[in-house]
């Protein structure tokens, strides 16, 4: 794991996850890898005719189809290396030594998967060039975030570097470990970070926050904490409000009601309601 991720397309959120993955690269002092997926579905590599054969006269209309096929993939692959080369150029400016472009033909999940073994910090914008201008998230991301195991940076049309974070904790052991990521991390060092746990306030949850902030003040953060009773997401978005928090980070798995808000219908509710990067960590 060494490098910082950042899936480019022609999309409106492109600018912004070129803006959020320069600021992590050089947060992380890693190096920063752009990544354009032609989607193979929408422009296969080679012409998807051949199973029709046998028609006689229409073997050039065939013929031509291949070659219309081959066409579009070829203008929708040089229209992903513009993409890159424009990509690059606005991390350059933002203070990116030598970022690497990379273009692959395929599935984006299966390319993800196959680079995950290299990756510290996968960035992703909310919506992708294949929503529509009511659809609030990607078709693609709700798979990105369950499948991958590493953290992922979701971003919103604009990005903007944090100078708060709202950390929802359950106590799980993810949320734990989550603690110590940031503890260990230079990527959000100088940022202040609120606690939040939303629970009943007993003794054992004030034990897990306790410690929790423990660990956060001892690596010398700012920290406010909060244990707030309700229901998470309307909780937590309150909260993030009041306090006009820029980044909510979150544990992607958990044993508690966090990991119900984030598995199933709820992420959808949660990056669709969210105006703020989502930081999921692993």
């Amino acid at each position: 794991m060494n490098h910082v991720l950042a899936c480019i397309d022609g999309s409106a959120q492109a600018a912004a996850v070129c803006d959020c993955a320069a600021w992590a690269s050089q947060r992380l002092e890693a190096p920063l890898v752009l990544l354009h997926v032609l989607d193979r579905q929408q422009f296969p590599a080679t012409g998807n005719l051949s199973g029709i054969i046998g028609l006689g006269s229409r073997e050039y209309l065939l013929e031509e189809l291949a070659a219309l096929d081959e066409k579009r993939s070829k203008l929708a692959l040089e229209e992903g290396r513009m993409m890159l080369a424009a990509a690059k150029q606005r991390v350059i400016a933002a203070g990116v030594a030598q970022p690497e472009c990379r273009q692959r033909h395929g599935d984006l999940l299966e390319s993800l998967h196959d680079l995950q073994a290299d990756i510290r910090l996968l960035v992703i914008g909310r919506q992708g060039e294949d929503s529509s201008g009511l659809q609030l998230i990607g078709s693609q991301l709700e798979s990105v975030i369950r499948t991958m195991q590493r953290p992922i940076l979701v971003t919103p049309a604009s990005f903007t570097p944090p100078k708060s974070l709202l950390l929802a904790f359950d106590g799980s052991a993810t949320t734990r470990k989550g603690v110590e990521m940031i503890v260990s991390s230079p990527l959000l060092r100088g940022v202040a970070i609120h606690l939040v746990m939303v629970g009943a306030d007993s003794g054992e949850n004030r034990a897990l926050l306790k410690s929790a902030e423990e660990a956060l003040v001892a690596a010398q953060f700012e920290v406010h904490t909060a244990l707030l009773g309700g229901e998470v997401e309307p909780i937590l978005h309150a909260y993030q409000a009041q306090h006009a928090i820029d980044l909510l980070v979150m544990g992607a798995y958990g044993h508690s009601r966090i990991r119900q808000f984030l598995v199933g219908s709820t992420t959808t509710s949660m990056l669709r309601s969210t105006t703020t990067p989502l930081l999921l960590l692993r």
